[in-house]
């Protein structure tokens, strides 16, 4: 069998495995597995300014692709800046590897420089997480960790090299090396039968479509169930794209900040609910008197600790999301030739018609700009191919409630744990995930000045994508939420910026920042010039090949609606009153619509 140094055969383990795409920043103790990248030349390597930027990138890029990406560092801080990545990742199910150098075994427990116990911090936000001590256990730990995130609820995980283990000569022969095949559960027959029985059973059924659809690649397959069924589907803030946003069935997101208002009048009409691939997230149900009343649940994940931890469904199934939706199909399927499922055509025609109902305002002329006319625009200007990335924040709430997503892996949001930071790094990989596609992120100031100097890596890695920053110089969700305590305090990020007096006391010069980073910026104050201000966006990024700001100075204050329970919504602002006043709503404003009650 060949010799070879144990990094030598985990580069090759690596490509074997598909994973080929690696975020990161070289270091001593890493440096061997780095050599190892460069005499074989099967890794594509993107060298990152942050470390918790290469951990996002990799999560972007896993998240475009379902590939797994990885995240490359050296030991001690190197690992401990990728923990933001890991938990992030490992809340939205999405597989990433961390790889860390470490110091070599002999001095592990002598408080080493940069020896820090990067397994036991891992472990919380990872689904496997192995310091390995022995070099004749690299390949079978490789092995295991591929198995491992790929199994079940998909997750992340890290492996931290000593920097002896990594030199160590050991056997191996690639063409003998196999990755193991992942666990999925699998809905029977007879659960699928149980499943069909209640939804039904049931007047008024509505799919739930979580993350897990995305996952499992099933979003076709469950746009078929829903066509068959002729029932409404409301994607999660994880699921959208699941069913585009087009379709007739796609009856608006439903919860109590990212959702339409016709998306949560629909689910309240609902008597069964069949949750796929979901987890029940408190932003989607708020009061759960409120989301549960008068209705059955029916739960179906890939993980059977899911099922129950919220609430009790009535039927709980533990099965991957496709997997279950092919069983649930060939039920549907056999009963509807039968003549025995229920004809939903009303109840469908009524969700679809709903849809032309209870539009938000978008067509603002004000100055200081109002952000919903940002969003408004944004249909406007970028396709239905466009992949948008966000994090957290008004932003991402507002973007949430009035954009428009048209199939799977082209809405790209840390939704569960929404690191600021997270948006411009991940943006990068998913460039790296999907060349030559329209890429367009999405953030507030504040997330923005995190990693902002990730730029840097679009610039020198040629990685060209939209970057819209909507200004207020505020922690606007953070000020939203100090209303209750009757304070505005410490969230205000404006200042007299004695460099850039045109920034008018909101402080960071955001396009001269940029700028210094090697990218392109624009700045728009008036809300009649963001068509011109897009397209000129649109047209530096192609001939540049570089990431492009386009800053929207935005009014300070606006409260974006919310509530805390789904029939008790919040709107701030005002409703459209004619189709003139939501222009790119995905079914115009019909003033004399009416649905079913």
């Amino acid at each position: 069998m060949p010799k070879m140094r144990a990094v030598d055969a985990i580069v090759q383990i690596l490509q074997k495995e598909g994973a080929t795409e690696a975020f990161g920043l070289p270091g001593a103790a890493i440096n061997p597995l780095y050599s190892a990248m460069k005499a074989h030349g099967g890794i594509r390597h993107t060298l990152h300014r942050h470390v918790e930027g290469a951990s996002h990138a990799a999560d972007g890029y896993s998240r475009a692709t379902g590939k797994i990406g990885l995240c490359l560092g050296t030991s001690g801080p190197a690992g401990t800046d990728m923990i933001t990545g890991l938990y992030a990742a490992i809340a939205d199910s999405i597989p990433m590897l961390c790889i860390t150098g470490q110091a070599p075994t002999s001095v592990l427990h002598k408080e080493d420089f940069q020896a820090v116990d990067i397994e036991s911090v891992a472990k919380p936000v990872t689904k496997y997480a192995s310091t390995i001590l022995e070099p004749g256990l690299v390949p079978g730990t490789f092995a295991k960790a591929f198995q491992i995130m790929r199994s079940g609820r998909p997750g992340p995980a890290l492996i931290d090299l000593p920097i002896n283990v990594q030199m160590a000569e050991i056997d191996f022969d690639i063409d003998a090396y196999e990755p193991l095949a992942p666990s999925k559960p699998q809905a029977t027959r007879g659960q699928a039968e149980k499943i069909v029985d209640l939804l039904a059973g049931g007047k008024k059924p509505i799919i739930i479509a979580g993350g897990g659809v995305i996952n499992a690649n099933a979003s076709a397959k469950l746009v078929e169930l829903a066509e068959e069924l002729n029932i409404p589907v409301s994607p999660t803030l994880m699921g959208w794209g699941a069913i585009p946003d087009d379709h007739r069935l796609q009856s608006g997101m439903v919860g109590i900040q990212t959702h339409t208002k016709y998306g949560n009048a629909t689910f309240l009409e609902s008597d069964v609910v069949l949750g796929l691939g979901n987890r029940w997230a408190n932003r989607h149900t708020g009061d759960l008197g409120t989301y549960r009343a008068g209705r059955k649940f029916i739960h179906v994940d890939i993980e059977p600790t899911q099922i129950g931890r919220v609430f009790s469904p009535d039927l709980g199934i533990t099965s991957d999301a496709g997997a279950a939706i092919d069983a649930i199909l060939d039920v549907v399927r056999e009963r509807k030739a039968a003549g025995t499922l229920p004809d939903y055509s009303a109840w469908a025609d009524e969700a679809t018609a709903r849809k032309s109902t209870g539009h938000r305002k978008t067509n603002f002329e004000n100055i200081p700009i109002k952000p919903q006319r940002v969003y408004q625009e944004m249909n406007a200007a970028f396709g239905q191919d466009t992949t948008y990335v966000s994090t957290i924040g008004l932003s991402q709430i507002a973007g949430a409630q009035m954009l428009h997503v048209y199939g799977p892996r082209k809405w790209i949001n840390a939704g569960q744990a929404g690191p600021l930071g997270w948006t411009g790094p991940a943006a990068l990989g998913v460039v790296r995930g999907k060349p030559g596609e329209k890429v367009v992120a999405l953030s507030g100031d504040y997330d923005f000045q995190f990693m902002i100097e990730e730029l840097a890596v679009g610039a020198q890695f040629k990685l060209p994508y939209v970057h819209v920053v909507v200004n207020n110089s505020y922690l606007g969700l953070i000020r939203q939420s100090q209303r209750v305590f009757e304070m505005d305090y410490h969230v205000s990020l404006g200042f007299d910026n004695i460099n850039s007096p045109e920034t008018n006391g909101y402080g960071v010069d955001h396009v001269k920042v940029a700028e210094g980073l090697g990218c392109k910026a624009v700045r728009i104050e008036d809300p009649s010039q963001l068509a011109a201000g897009f397209t000129q966006a649109n047209a530096l990024a192609e001939e540049h090949q570089v990431p492009v700001v386009v800053e929207v100075i935005l009014e300070k204050v606006t409260n974006i609606a919310m509530g805390a329970q789904l029939d008790a919504i919040n709107e701030f602002e005002d409703l459209a009153l004619e189709p003139g006043d939501a222009p790119t709503a995905l079914v115009p404003l019909a003033a004399s619509a009416t649905v079913g009650a």
